[in-house]
């Protein structure tokens, strides 16, 4: 609904306007000058094969275009959101590298040529009708301020007295009005430029979402999980081992009794102990408890001491992973390990995992056999597929005859 002229100028609009467009001044000559400086800058240093200045040049309009959707606040109370995605943990040439392939870094870049000089012109043309418009409505202070000397409003026409000025003040007035309806249809404008250059496009939305669902699939897949193994170990598991405890007790009462029923009761007991072990075997695999506690490189020696054939692991990590790095990562050995003890006929595996530029390399080789594929069956598919939400991949080389070779390598930043 419009609002009327009189409430346009009561309200505050008209200085929110002009505190977007004069700030907006500022914005861009600054911008322009730093843009400029970063571009000579960086094609000088290209030419001795210093290429860093011109990608920072190029990645300028990030910052920009951040406190540009800052500043529509000032007149627009809906927010803009970012269209870049999130690169927590990553290096920073790799943060670098990432923001040169996105659309939005380009058309941040182009906001900050094209409209960095709009950006200045409007606000000193503003500023400039703001002054003459000021001066103009306080004439009259201003010839009452330099009495008795004289005051010209118009060239060659002295204003003898503060009431002479009077006329003055009308038009500063009015000049004042034009000047906020002015910066309300140019601020207008240039608010509409900026969130339709800014604001995310629909197919960057979708990426977006659908690799936020994805991941929030996979953390709600690992929550239920996790859940799981613990009401196995707190629930299932103890009742295993009341169990057994009184089939033991049960055992000994008739041993002395020579009850004929003794051996049963004792091969219950055994029964129960196998069912025991292979249930404790079972809470392992599906979260063990030595991930959360000392990490990926303990997890995985751990399971290299139980397996049957000789591992080598060679795991340098200088720092914790996140859990869902940490948990693909492990599942990888484990299943990697299960296939070539079941598979390979290998007599050595090696495990070998580094951590370089916010990426985790994992490989796990082994002289087996080969021949296996990842489609048929052996749940290496279903984590390549868990990769591919970490931005990353699992690629397995095992032609027949030998060897089999994983290669997994996922982002700590996903």
């Amino acid at each position: 609904m419009r609002q009327p002229p009189q409430r346009f100028l009561l309200s505050s609009r008209p200085w929110r306007a002009w505190a977007y467009l004069l700030s907006g001044a500022l914005v861009g000559l600054a911008a322009v000058i730093l843009l400029a400086v970063l571009t000579v800058s960086g094609l000088l240093l290209s030419v001795v094969g210093v290429d860093l200045v011109i990608k920072l040049a190029a990645t300028f309009g990030i910052p920009v275009a951040a406190l540009e959707r800052r500043r529509l606040r000032l007149v627009e109370p809906v927010p803009v959101p970012d269209p870049h995605r999130s690169l927590i943990g990553d290096t920073r040439r790799g943060r670098l590298r990432t923001r040169l392939r996105e659309r939005s870094t380009w058309r941040e870049l182009g906001y900050v040529v094209v409209f960095g000089p709009v950006l200045t012109i409007t606000g000193i043309g503003v500023a400039l009708g703001l002054t003459f418009a000021v001066v103009l409505t306080a004439a009259p202070l201003i010839v009452w301020g330099t009495a008795p000397g004289s005051v010209m409003i118009i060239p060659g026409q002295a204003v003898e007295s503060p009431l002479h000025a009077l006329p003055a003040t009308a038009a500063g007035l009015l000049g004042l009005a034009l000047c906020a309806y002015a910066a309300g249809l140019l601020a207008g404008a240039q608010v509409k430029s900026t969130v339709f250059l800014l604001s995310p496009r629909d197919e960057e939305r979708q990426v977006v979402e659908l690799t936020r669902s994805r991941a929030r699939l996979a953390d709600a897949f690992e929550a239920e999980r996790r859940r799981i193994e613990r009401d196995l170990h707190d629930g299932a598991q103890q009742q295993l081992v009341a169990l057994t405890m009184t089939l033991g007790l049960a055992e000994m009462e008739l041993r002395e009794n020579g009850s004929p029923t003794t051996e049963l009761v004792s091969r219950a007991r055994g029964e129960a102990r196998l069912a025991l072990t292979q249930l404790r075997d079972l809470v392992r695999g599906i979260y063990p408890q030595v991930l959360t506690d000392h990490g990926l490189d303990a997890a995985v020696a751990e399971i290299a001491l139980r397996s049957p054939i000789p591992v080598g692991v060679d795991i340098d990590l200088p720092r914790r992973l996140p859990d869902a790095v940490e948990t693909i990562a492990y599942f990888t050995v484990t299943e990697a390990l299960t296939n070539a003890a079941k598979h390979s006929d290998a007599t050595e595996i090696t495990v070998v995992g580094k951590l370089r530029k916010g990426r985790l390399t994992l490989v796990i080789g082994d002289n087996g056999n080969g021949g296996a594929v990842p489609s048929a069956g052996t749940g290496l598919q279903g984590l390549a597929d868990r990769a591919a939400i970490l931005k990353g991949r699992l690629v397995v080389s095992s032609p027949v005859g030998g060897p089999t070779r994983v290669h997994m390598e996922v982002s700590c930043s996903a």
